[in-house]
């Protein structure tokens, strides 16, 4: 009778451990869910954000191409940066698990953000243009979706950071990658990237450029 005793308490212990491991298993995979999910809405906001500003694009093209004399060169080198962006293939809902897939698109961004600064750059020197209320409504536009896209970008990142330091971490590391869980990139910062770029227009006649 006392070996049936020992034998029942031990059971007794061992379940108590299984189902505590059960529990702190599923909570953590919880947790995990609740964060990938979190980075899944960060990345589609900053595809909304970016494909805002792919939409003005068209419309901004279209009303400086009436400027006599303009330098066509710069329009057909943005129209050719925005249509690279819609040539890199990701998923607008769910974020990148690759990081050479995030950098190509960080890429292709990247260039039609340069290439979008040359323009207004070039604009400068067509003050009649820069002073039509259509160039100025889509000037503060573009440079509302250029704030919006530095805020969407720092708040996918500190999403990724919460998540990946989760998968990890102990004891979820241990288990992560079984259920799927594996650490997703983030965008690489370059000098002064926390900055959006901003040009504003005198209209009275000379042109300010604020960091």
């Amino acid at each position: 009778m006392k070996k049936i005793v020992i034998v029942i308490a031990v059971l007794a212990v061992l379940g108590l451990i299984a189902l505590a491991i059960i529990l702190m298993v599923g909570g953590s995979y919880n947790d995990l869910n609740k964060l990938s999910q979190g980075v899944d809405y960060h990345w589609s906001q900053v595809q909304n954000v970016y494909q805002r500003r792919a939409d003005l694009i068209p419309n901004l093209v279209s009303t400086v191409s009436g400027a006599a004399n303009f330098e066509k060169s710069t329009l057909t080198e943005i129209t050719q940066a925005r249509a690279s962006v819609g040539q890199v293939k990701i998923d607008s809902k769910t974020a990148p698990t690759d990081p050479a897939q995030l950098q190509a698109f960080d890429q292709a961004q990247g260039q039609l953000s340069s290439a979008l600064s040359r323009l207004m750059v070039v604009v400068e020197r067509y003050p009649t243009l820069t002073a039509t209320e259509g160039f100025r409504e889509l000037q503060a536009q573009l440079e509302g979706t250029e704030n919006r896209i530095t805020v969407e970008r720092q708040d996918f990142n500190q999403a990724v950071q919460a998540y990946d330091t989760a998968v990890k971490s102990f004891p979820t590391v241990f288990f992560a990658s079984a259920f799927g869980f594996q650490p997703k990139p983030y965008f690489s910062a370059a000098p002064g990237a926390e900055t959006p770029p901003k040009v504003q227009f005198d209209f009275n006649g000379s042109t300010t450029n604020k960091p």
